[in-house]
């Protein structure tokens, strides 16, 4: 009886055999030669799947995950029914691997099912025409309006969620995270406006040190202490309405002084 098939596999005899003995003794050595001849067929399966595995996945928890229902399917595997051990555990495993894919994406079936016929009759189209179908093409390969198709072709490109910390390789051959390519919105990290920013509070201060001390009080009194115009003028011992020309004179002069500085105060506003 041959062992092996052409192709290195173990023959269905030779496993039904080992499997038979397993069985019978119960000797979990025997379980484990098992899963080392059919351990090959778990990392072929996900490796054909590792195009719709979720970037923030690692490719070992599906091969675990195969591994551990290639052990259940030696334990369940029942002869009777017809189908080799090699054809029942690939079944197992790939309804194993296809599970974990599902619970790790939060898109719905009908997404995926979309998402498949989409690429599906595109794939089609240009092996008949030679060339990408435009969308009222594809719209008519699929039997739907442009309408529909964009709205689900919309669907699946929010559906896929990729992992900021992933891996990628920089230009010189370096491994870095994909959050580390991306452009910081964060204006107080950039140098230049951090910059900027000195340099509008140096020339801010310089003009306020030249306003008359009173409108420098009532700067102070308003907009550090928080006090009403009601307020300061009795701290002052003046009326609300003085108070209320001080500040505009003081608002004129400010004007004035940081006028040729407009550019630089428009870029930190």
């Amino acid at each position: 009886m041959s062992v092996k098939t052409r192709d290195g596999r173990i023959s269905a005899e030779a496993s039904l055999k080992l499997w038979r003995q397993y069985k019978e003794t119960g000797n979990v050595a025997l379980r484990d030669r098992l899963v080392l001849t059919f351990a090959p067929m778990v990392k072929y399966i996900v490796y054909k799947k590792v195009r719709e595995i979720p970037a923030r996945c690692d490719v070992e928890d599906f091969i675990s995950c195969g591994l551990e229902a290639l052990i259940r399917s030696i334990d369940r595997y029942d002869p009777e029914k017809g189908a080799t051990l090699e054809q029942f555990a690939w079944t197992r495993i790939h309804g194993s691997v296809l599970d974990e894919l599902r619970r790790h994406d939060w898109a719905p079936r009908s997404v995926r099912r979309w998402e498949r016929d989409i690429a599906t009759a595109r794939e089609r189209f240009i092996s008949l025409y030679g060339r990408r179908p435009t969308k009222d093409e594809l719209a008519e390969s699929l039997g739907t309006t442009v309408e529909e198709m964009s709205r689900r072709m919309d669907e699946v490109a929010v559906s896929d969620v990729g992992s900021l910390n992933t891996l990628v390789t920089g230009d010189d051959e370096t491994k870095i995270e994909r959050i580390d390519t991306l452009a910081s919105s964060d204006l107080e990290s950039d140098p230049e406006h951090a910059s900027a920013m000195t340099e509008a509070k140096e020339r801010f201060r310089a003009a306020f040190a030249r306003l008359p001390e009173r409108e420098r009080q009532v700067a102070v009194l308003l907009y550090v202490t928080n006090l009403t115009l009601r307020e300061i003028g009795d701290v002052l011992g003046v009326s609300e309405s003085r108070v209320c020309q001080i500040h505009t004179q003081l608002k004129r002069t400010l004007r004035e002084h940081l006028e040729e500085d407009e550019l630089l105060f428009s870029e930190v506003a």
